[in-house]
C-alpha cells in the first residue's frame, strides 16, 4: 500500500525566525499524534536548509524529513548560483522538488531538462517529486489529458522504472495560489490518467509511484482530496506557511 505523503513547499517565504518557530509547532504538533503509515516533509528556501535540517533533527520525528526546492541538472561545475544534488543531501534533504510550474514558467524548463534533474537526485539517493500540469488554456481547450501525458512520456523516456522511486505532483497551474482547486474528482480523474498511463509502461512502477496533489490544498478540502483512491498526498503551496494550517491537512 502506498503511503500517503504531505509536502510543505514555502517558495521564497521565511526567516530565521520564522522557520524556527514553524518547525517547533508542527513538530510538537506531531510528538501529539499523525495518523500511522504517513510520510511528512518541508521545502525551504537554500539558504534555510542547514538551519531547517538541524530543527528537524532535534524533533527525532522519523516520519518528517526536509526537501529542496529545485536542484542542477549538473553534478558539479562552473554553474554560478546552482545547487548541485549532492550538495542538498549533505543538507540533509530526503525530498527535491522538479519542474514545478513557476520554474516552468519563469525559468523556461523543459520537460527534458526536469528529467536530467530528477536523475540527479535520484543518483543522491533522494526522491525527486516531479511537476506536471495543465495551464487554463489547455483546460478549457481541452486538451489536459493530452499534455499531461506528453509531460508524463518524457519522464518515463529518460527515468524507465526509476519512476518507481519517485513522486508525481499534478499541479494544475490553473489552480496555484489562484484560490481555486480542482474538485477531488476532477483531480482524481487525472490522477487515474496518469497511473493508466504509467501502467502502459510497466504495471509495477504505476502500482508503487506515488502520485501526489497540488493546487491550493487546504484543511477545508484535503479530506476529500486524500480520500481518492489514486491520490496519494498533497504538495502544500501557500497553506503550508501556517504551522495550523499545514498540520490540519497533514492529519486530514
Amino acid at each position: 500500500m502506498r503511503p500517503l505523503i504531505v509536502i510543505g513547499n514555502w517558495k521564497m517565504n521565511g526567516s530565521l525566525a520564522n522557520n524556527e518557530d514553524w518547525i517547533k509547532v508542527v513538530c510538537k504538533g506531531m510528538e501529539q499524534g499523525m495518523p500511522a503509515g504517513r510520510k511528512f516533509a518541508v521545502c525551504a528556501p537554500a539558504p534555510y536548509l542547514a538551519q531547517c535540517n538541524a530543527l528537524i533533527q532535534k524533533c527525532s520525528l522519523a516520519f518528517m524529513s526536509l526537501g529542496a526546492q529545485d536542484v542542477s541538472a549538473h553534478a558539479s561545475g562552473a554553474f554560478t548560483g546552482e545547487a548541485s544534488a549532492s550538495m542538498l543531501r549533505e543538507l540533509g534533504c530526503n525530498y527535491v522538488i522538479v519542474g514545478h510550474s513557476e520554474r516552468r514558467h519563469m525559468h523556461h524548463e523543459t520537460d527534458g531538462l526536469i528529467a536530467e534533474k530528477a536523475l540527479q537526485v535520484l543518483d543522491q539517493g533522494m526522491t525527486p517529486v516531479i511537476c506536471i500540469g495543465e495551464s487554463a488554456d489547455e483546460r478549457n481547450s481541452g486538451r489536459a489529458v493530452e499534455v499531461v501525458r506528453g509531460q508524463i512520456a518524457k519522464q518515463v523516456a529518460v527515468l524507465q522504472d526509476r519512476l518507481a522511486d519517485c513522486l508525481i505532483a499534478y499541479e494544475p497551474v490553473w489552480a496555484i495560489g489562484t484560490g481555486k482547486v480542482a474538485s477531488a474528482q476532477l483531480a482524481q480523474d487525472m490522477h487515474r490518467a496518469i497511473r493508466l498511463q504509467l501502467a502502459e509502461f510497466d504495471e509495477d512502477v504505476a502500482s508503487h509511484v506515488g502520485i501526489l496533489y497540488g493546487g491550493s490544498v487546504k484543511p477545508d478540502n484535503a479530506v476529500e482530496l486524500f480520500a481518492m483512491p489514486d491520490i496519494d498526498g498533497g504538495l502544500i503551496g501557500g497553506a503550508s506557511l501556517n504551522p495550523q494550517d499545514f498540520l490540519a491537512i497533514c492529519q486530514s
